[in-house]
């Protein structure tokens, strides 16, 4: 009997004394740190978008509390993470710009055509695979819903084949954008209401066969515009948002219905 009792008992002793010798070296050797720097974590939407330029809201909570960041880049925690920022440390902190995320497409089932039934892995990055995707149009959103599935505030939905940005839910972090195999999600200013529905850079014949609003260049929208903010280049229109004022007068010019209100999308 005692041949398996001893041995119990020497292992059950080292246990217990590499346990107190393991408690007492982390007591001994443990890096204190300030409490701080748990809460400026804890205050921050633990996304890890990017959207603030570091890899993580740990590493920007980091850079905040050693004073190499400033306290108001995160855009999906917006102002109500910048003020817990600013009552843990007691500093002042800035506004965030309010953003949202918008796709600049507006190709859907009613003015684009598929050229052919996709039936592989239903995602917009195995479709572009095949000939830039089954639509028509080749520039536009291939409607499988990839920003979909990556946007952690269920901002996004595809409705007739095109994905659709609810702007009053997103929160602008920007990890839609990145998934866009056609680049066609930009992140953009609440404050700004007026978009271009499209991206394709084909002259406006081509642009027009295959999509029924699809942006054809004509420049209406530029000598329309009174602040000189719209500009054709590439076969499309771009918007000068740093002199947009929101008068709307693109929108009205606009002969094929590419210039939207996004707010009434």
């Amino acid at each position: 009997m005692m041949t398996y009792i001893i041995p119990i008992l020497i292992f059950a002793g080292l246990g217990i004394l590499s346990a107190v010798l393991l408690t007492v070296v982390s007591k001994v050797f443990a890096v204190k740190t300030d409490e701080r720097l748990e809460q400026l974590q804890n205050a921050l939407p633990q996304i890890n978008c990017g959207s603030c330029g570091y890899s993580g809201c740990n590493a920007y909570a980091e850079a905040i509390f050693k004073g190499e960041a400033d306290a108001n880049l995160c855009k999906p925690g917006g102002n109500k993470s910048a003020g817990e920022i600013a009552s843990i440390l007691g500093i002042e902190v800035g506004k965030v710009e309010q953003q949202t995320a918008f796709v600049r497409c507006g190709g859907n089932c009613e003015v684009t055509k598929h050229k052919y039934v996709f039936d592989g892995t239903q995602s917009c990055k195995s479709s572009n695979r095949y000939y830039n995707g089954s639509k028509v149009c080749t520039s536009g959103c291939l409607g499988y819903g990839d920003c979909v599935a990556v946007c952690p505030s269920n901002a996004i939905s595809i409705k007739d084949g095109v994905a659709v940005v609810d702007p009053r839910v997103c929160t602008g972090c920007g990890i839609c954008a990145k998934a866009c195999p056609n680049a066609l999600i930009v992140i953009r200013s609440r404050r700004q209401v007026y978009e271009v529905c499209c991206r394709s850079t084909a002259i406006g014949k081509v642009t027009r066969s295959v999509c029924g609003s699809g942006c054809i260049g004509c420049k209406l929208c530029e000598k329309a515009c009174p602040e000189g903010a719209i500009t054709v280049t590439d076969n499309f229109a771009r918007i000068d948002y740093s002199k947009c004022i929101n008068c709307g007068a693109c929108e009205k010019a606009c002969r094929v219905g590419a210039i939207k209100n996004i707010l009434c999308v």
